[in-house]
């Protein structure tokens, strides 16, 4: 018999009285889309019932870690803002919060379950490939009908056996799901589910039932790709005569109609996201979004916005598409709505992988991009000319809605040289006076001298910023340079 004071013990320790959830994923070195909306979802629900938001990280399958991976999922929840309350980094009352380090609990849980006759040892020479395939006729393994005494003797001559669920040969097994409603499935469509391997470590499917009841969790959201698996684990909290949580099943993120997302074939990762030059904030409005409709027609949220508005009827049984170019959208409206001083912080990094001349303020150039940014990845390529002058051909210089041409623009250089020369001060309203002046005076429209000047001072047709601005954060001594060297292509080209 076994001694239920220490499961007396551990069930003293449950909290109850609060919605408590988790996000569980295992090291394997990246956060994808499908596994962040999964964080997002669990977070919500917890903040919207003042709940307990619990991290957990499932390493059993220790093949599949990535050294630093652990590293990646603190990082990661701190930049969206996922703070939270218990963890193997926080502590709290129902630890350790790391699955490897909750080897002793879950053979003695499965003992439990033998006891209770809903869990047997199997002695059978099974492959784990077998296993893993799910490819075990469930009425062929004669393990199932020995006695507690013949498979306690078995064991005790050290023979190697596995615990699997001893699933009902009759009936049906019916769950509830918050998003796909009652689904009932004929018990014997369901195989007896290994529970604990030949080497004494948990199967994923019962260490992740043992540790959400340890833990007190109240509802679990996962991907609906463990729907199936959901009739077993009701079977195995029935079997503990435990409360089921709610489950939550997500319907998967696509990469097209027919295509899940996969990292094996390119799609981006949070980290890969972030590299691109998508802000965090942006990132996380539209993954909330995949799967997920909000009452109204409001689509932008900060944080606390979707805390209070998060609902479970808002989730969807259909498939969410994940569109590149849709998340450009909300990042442009995200970089748009950032302060001038914020811009200037998050795009300085980008802007220096183009301008490393220091006499160039970044937070001048920030000021000309942030209405013409999409992503941050976008500025680099727009700056190139502010560190060097490229090589370009004179026909820039002609441009029919100005009416120039490379003579017109030749007279409006040599003009505004000497009249930039003479001004008192290098800013704004000096240099764009200084120009409309001469304009006048050629009784030419402003953009006669303007696109000359711009041209010849970035040598490109598009720039971020007009011939003002260029000619401010490029400094006097520089324009006067870059004119003249126009003034001397201008000069060859026309003979």
């Amino acid at each position: 018999m076994i001694d239920h004071t220490w499961f007396e013990e551990m069930e003293a320790r449950i909290p109850h009285g609060e919605v408590r959830t988790r996000f569980a994923p295992s090291p394997t070195g990246y956060m994808h889309v499908g596994n962040l909306r999964t964080a997002l979802y669990t977070y919500l629900i917890a903040r919207h019932e003042g709940g307990k938001f619990l991290l957990r990280i499932e390493d059993t399958d220790q093949g599949r870690l990535v050294e630093g991976a652990v590293d990646v999922i603190y990082k990661t929840l701190r930049e969206c803002h996922l703070e939270h309350d218990e963890g193997p980094d926080v502590g709290g009352p129902v630890g350790p919060y790391v699955q490897t380090e909750r080897r002793p609990f879950y053979g003695k849980y499965a003992e439990l379950l033998i006891e209770r006759g809903h869990a047997y040892r199997c002695f059978c020479e099974k492959a784990e490939s077998e296993e893993d395939s799910g490819d075990f006729e469930r009425g062929d393994d004669p393990c199932r009908s020995l006695s507690p005494e013949e498979a306690d003797k078995l064991a005790s001559l050290g023979k190697p056996f596995v615990i699997r669920q001893r699933i009902p040969h009759e009936g049906t097994t019916t769950f509830h799901d918050e998003i796909f409603g009652d689904i009932t499935v004929e018990n014997t469509t369901l195989d007896d589910q290994v529970l604990i391997k030949r080497d004494g470590l948990p199967t994923y499917n019962f260490a992740n039932v043992i540790d959400d009841h340890m833990m007190g969790i109240t509802h679990v959201v996962r991907g609906s790709e463990y729907l199936s698996s959901a009739p077993k684990y009701n079977l195995l909290y029935e079997g503990f005569g435990w409360p089921i949580p709610r489950y939550v099943h997500c319907s998967p993120v696509m990469r097209d109609a027919h295509n899940k997302m996969s990292k094996r074939h390119g799609d981006p990762s949070y980290e890969d996201l972030i590299a691109q030059g998508f802000l965090t904030d942006a990132v996380i409005n539209y993954v909330t979004l995949l799967g997920w409709s909000p009452k109204g027609e409001q689509e932008f949220f900060t944080m606390d916005e979707l805390k209070a508005c998060f609902d479970l009827s808002g989730i969807s049984k259909s498939p969410a598409i994940f569109d590149i170019e849709k998340l450009r959208y909300f990042n442009s409206a995200y970089i748009r709505a950032m302060s001038p001083e914020d811009f200037a912080t998050v795009a300085e990094p980008w802007i220096r992988r183009a301008v490393k001349n220091p006499a160039i303020d970044p937070a001048a150039i920030a000021a000309l991009l942030q209405q013409r940014t999409e992503i941050l990845s976008e500025i680099p390529e727009k700056l190139d000319f502010f560190d060097a002058l490229p090589e370009y051909g004179t026909e820039l210089f002609i441009h029919k809605k100005s009416k120039s041409d490379e003579a017109s623009s030749l007279e409006a250089l040599r003009a505004v040289i000497p009249v930039f020369e003479a001004l008192p001060g290098w800013d704004d309203k000096s240099i764009l006076g200084a120009m409309v002046t001469l304009a006048e005076s050629m009784e030419a429209k402003n953009a006669k001298v303007m696109w000359p000047v711009r041209i010849a001072a970035a040598g490109k047709a598009v720039t971020p910023g007009g011939a003002v601005e260029i000619c401010r954060i490029l400094g006097r001594d520089e324009t006067l340079r870059r004119l003249r060297v126009g003034v001397e292509k201008l000069t060859a080209a026309l003979g």
